[in-house]
Order: C-alpha cells, then structure tokens, then sequence
C-alpha cells in the first residue's frame, strides 16, 4: 500500500483571522504593534535566513520598524505555530515592494529567492504565509482595473477586496481549480507527458483547468482525452494544494484506463502537450538521472511518486545540486 502523499503546499500554520481585515485602523494597530512581523516580496521573490542551497528554508520576516514603504500591503493572518523570536499570535503581514525600494533594503540580486524550486522544505507556518502571500499578490497585479468599465480599483479590506472607484463593485481574490492526474493503464503503468516548449527529456503527469458548469470529475474525464486520447474511468480524489502560480488550487487524481479504450494508440494533442508514453517503474527507475521530472513542490510531483511507491532522484535534483 502506497504511503500518504505529502503535499508541501497543502500545510498551513497560519489563523487567516479574517474578521480583523474589517477594522478600519488594522494597518495602523499592527504597525505599533512589536510583534507584527513583515513578509517583504520584490518580483514574486523573497527574502530567506541562511544559505539559499539550505533543504529547510526558512523565511526572513522583518519588524515593521525595518520595512520600508511598500506598494501593496496585505493582513495574512496570525501564526499557529512558532519560529525563533516569533510566538504563536504572530500577526504577519505581506509588503510588496517597488524594485527602486527593495534594492535599499537588499541590493544583492542574489539575496532574493523564487521558491518555485527551493519551496519543498518550508515548515508548514511559512508554506502557509509563501503560498498565500504570493497568490494574493499576483491576484493584485492582475486587478488594478475594474473588468466591467476598466475604471481604477482601490484596496481595502486589508488587502482582501478591491473596490471599483466608478460604481463601487467589489473584486475578490480568485482561485482557479485545475485537476492533475495519474494515469494508470491495465499493466500498471504511468503516462507521462511532455510539451513542446518544455527542454529535451522534461515529464510530468497530465493537468488541465476545470471548465465552466463542470464537476472536478468530469473535467479529468474530458482533460485525459483531449491531451493524450484516452479514455480513463472512476477518478479518485488523492489530494489538493495551492499552486500560486499565479493563483491556482491543484487538485490531485489518479484514474484508470477504460478497459474497452486499452491499448489504443496515444493521441498528444500538438497543442500543449507533443509527446506521450508509458513507463514502468523499472523504467522510471533506470532514467530517472536523466529524466527532468516536476519539483518537489509540486503536486505532480508527489503523484509520481505515490504511484511510483517512494522517492525519486531525477535529474531535476541533479541539476540543480551541481
């Protein structure tokens, strides 16, 4: 029996608290406030403690009286569990910054941090604060303007709504659902695909966005046939995560090949995806060191591996420790 799936950014360690974003003053209180810590963020990146190359990362979270004036702040919430310095209660909030004013603060290029790559090792207080903090900015960036009249928005709601200046219409923070699947076929073997403007030798199980009108189940029904041909039956739910990239919920199945549909011809749809096959775990076993596989941050990830039955070293790992 396969061991649970660990997903690294389905843990969170943070209280959202979300009746306190209504107070008027929030920002204000949380300013005097010494224990308030900041979450600074330039261009989706971040700052860490330690080396970059550590297996554990840990955020760097700032006194209000270290950060500097930023362009977006949001209330994230309260922590859950506690880090050096930082109890319990820890009320954090999220500063992004104009790249002029993060340079001030930190003008090594190299100091800030895309944890796309390097995420998998945060404890669950800072995926929780990562993977919120980096949806709700990207959600900002791509909300300045009303989509009804195009009119500017302002923010309130401690960065949760966006107002629409002309009529007062109120924008929320957005999720969009996507399925990932496991495909299985009646030799037990996984289908992995590969896209066309991926580099040489890239893998990863099959995704697609859930339509309009359509049940998670359905929408990893129509998804397998478009992409790759085939018809899959009884999808089983195995888990869900954030994927703030920019602002998505992966949602994690494994499905089998329709016994009727076996042994067909796969059909790679050109569009995304170019390339198709089956592996066994031997041969996943065998080119693992030169098959660049999904992070371990992602859920694709752990899919694999739960169906592969334990950890894998590909050449994502290889390439990246050199």
């Amino acid at each position: 029996m396969n061991a649970p799936i660990y997903l690294p950014l389905a843990r969170s360690a943070v209280d959202r608290d979300y009746l306190s974003r209504n107070r008027e003053n929030l920002f204000e209180e949380l300013w005097v406030n010494p224990d308030t810590r900041v979450l600074v963020m330039r261009d989706h990146k971040v700052l860490l403690q330690g080396a970059a190359d550590d297996p554990k990362p840990v955020l760097k979270l700032l006194a209000t009286s270290e950060t500097p004036k930023a362009q977006l702040l949001v209330y994230l919430g309260k922590s859950l569990e506690a880090s050096p310095g930082e109890p319990v209660g820890t009320p954090i909030v999220l500063a992004v910054l104009s790249e002029l004013v993060a340079d001030l603060l930190e003008p090594d290029a190299n100091a800030w941090h895309s944890l796309r790559h390097t995420g998998a090792g945060l404890d669950s207080r800072d995926s929780g604060i990562y993977s919120q903090a980096l949806a709700l900015a990207n959600w900002h960036e791509t909300h300045l303007h009303c989509p009804r009249c195009g009119t500017a928005t302002v923010i309130e709601r401690a960065g949760w709504v966006r107002r629409c200046l002309k009529d007062g219409h109120e924008l929320f923070p957005r999720t969009d659902p996507a399925i990932i699947v496991s495909v299985i076929d009646n030799q037990d073997r996984l289908l992995l695909g590969s896209q066309g403007i991926w580099e040489e030798n890239r893998w990863s199980i099959l995704a697609g966005f859930v339509e309009p009108g359509e049940s998670l189940a359905a929408a990893v029904i129509r998804e397998m046939h478009e992409e790759a041909g085939v018809h899959v039956i009884d999808p089983v739910f195995l888990g869900s995560q954030a994927w703030p990239f920019p602002y998505s919920l992966m949602v994690g199945f494994t499905a089998k090949i329709d016994p009727e549909h076996a042994g067909r011809d796969l059909v790679p749809d050109g569009d995304e995806i170019e390339k198709l096959r089956w592996f066994t775990r031997e041969e996943l076993a065998a080119e693992a060191k030169d098959l660049l596989l999904p992070g371990y941050l992602s859920i694709s990830r752990a899919l694999i591996e739960h169906w592969y039955g334990g950890p894998i070293v590909s050449a994502t790992e290889l390439k990246l420790n050199k």
